[in-house]
């Protein structure tokens, strides 16, 4: 096929597609799905190897965000249950965060709800820090607090933060039909302001809210513009009691069309499969690994992921291995480049960004946990009739079920 042959010889030499070659990805049948796969595959395999960054998420402060982003469960006004509450101690932090460190996860992802952090909270989160690198030797630490006022970023730096993470999440067209309290243009400024502080930047997007494969294209190219390190790329929870609860768009097959396109357009940087993955590629997620090269492990901000144990498994029975905290994620060219912009990460332990999908507003992103058995949704048991065949190409929402966070539980650091 022409257009993927001409993809991958730009991806090798980090070249940009051009918008109608991006938007043909997204417009490819499923008969040519695996070839898709295989070419976003080898430009994965040129700048990653076979390495599968892990990422881990502490959710510090949960619920009650006075903003309005309609696919959050977090948002002001939202009626779904989940747990909320006020900032955890340092102490609590790092010992959820070594949870994950001892799982495999390299990277701790540190998101807390709310517009933006006071001073104070800085303050608070560079302490948390400082605890979580004292006790887990070479981890690497990104904060996820929401919009940054001037100077915030570089005290974070100080404290000790590798990355900073905050979403664009769609394009700057439609940015106002998600979201009312802030602006599209709040969000770049704040990737800009970790950027100029020597943080390595992470900014990524929400696939599912109904829009446009334009759309998808227009913010990918932003997010290369703002040269972000890492792109995560959530696929939206529907949670009950938001705004956008009835958005079932996605099939496994458009997410991984969805994943090739960014690896395309940002063929060298750490493509992360974030929010969603279990509830939209569901059997499919290998796949998924041959085009990303990161994923979080375990569960998100507000909702269940597969066990932890069972993402390790997925990564070696598809033949790829857990990228090892000594092991530098960036391509040299990248890590050089942060490095001399005064950056600590994508040199001796690198990487970058939550969210990965997972800013401070972004409950339907991601982050992980470690509930041993928080196993993913759940399908037609026997004896029920089974349901009516879908048409192609057609969401299977029968086929998974969004599970809460620590339902019906006191519990609030992922652990």
């Amino acid at each position: 096929m022409d257009l993927l042959n001409t993809l991958v010889e730009k991806g090798l030499r980090r070249e940009s597609p051009t918008r109608g070659e991006a938007l043909a990805v997204l417009a490819t049948s499923d008969d040519e799905l695996l070839d898709v796969v295989a070419a976003a595959g080898k430009v994965r395999r040129q700048w990653f190897g076979r390495r599968v960054k892990l990422n881990y998420l502490v959710n510090l402060k949960s619920g009650l965000c006075p903003e309005d982003c309609s696919y959050c469960s977090q948002r002001l006004g939202s009626e779904a249950g989940i747990l909320k509450y006020t900032w955890l101690k340092p102490d609590e932090a790092s010992r959820a965060a070594a949870a994950g460190v001892a799982g495999g996860a390299k990277r701790v992802c540190l998101v807390a709800s709310g517009r933006g952090p006071t001073d104070r909270d800085v303050e608070r989160v560079g302490r948390t820090i400082e605890a979580i690198k004292e006790g887990n030797e070479g981890v690497e630490v990104c904060a996820c607090l929401g919009l940054l006022s001037d100077g915030q970023a570089e005290r974070l730096r100080e404290a000790g933060a590798d990355a900073y993470n905050h979403n664009l999440n769609t394009s700057e067209g439609t940015y106002g039909q998600i979201t009312s309290t802030h602006t599209y243009a709040d969000r770049v400024d704040t990737v800009r302001k970790a950027h100029s502080a020597g943080l390595s930047a992470c900014s990524g997007l929400i696939a599912g809210m109904g829009e446009s494969d334009e759309d998808l294209v227009d913010v990918v190219y932003a997010l290369r513009e703002l040269d972000s390190d890492s792109v995560p790329v959530n696929f939206l929870i529907p949670f009950e009691g938001t705004p956008l609860a009835k958005e079932w768009n996605l099939t496994p097959q458009r997410c991984l069309r969805i994943l090739a396109m960014v690896r395309f357009v940002c063929p060298d940087v750490e493509v992360r499969i974030a929010g969603g993955r279990e509830v939209h590629l569901r059997s499919m997620q290998p796949l998924a690994l041959h085009i990303a090269n990161s994923i979080f492990l375990g569960d998100y901000l507000t909702s269940e992921g597969q066990a932890g144990q069972t993402d390790l498994d997925m990564i070696a029975d598809a033949g790829f291995e857990v990228e090892g905290a000594g092991t530098t994620t960036l391509p040299k060219h990248r890590a050089d480049a942060l490095a001399a912009a005064g950056g600590g990460c994508g040199t001796a332990a690198s990487g970058c960004g939550p969210a990965d999908g997972a800013t401070a507003d972004d409950a339907a992103t991601g982050g992980c946990g470690g509930h041993a058995g928080a196993g993913g949704g759940c399908g037609p048991c026997g004896g029920h009739t089974p349901p009516e065949a879908p048409a192609p190409n057609e969401a299977r929402t029968d086929l998974v079920a969004v599970r809460r966070r620590g339902a019906g539980t006191d519990l609030a650091p992922n652990a």
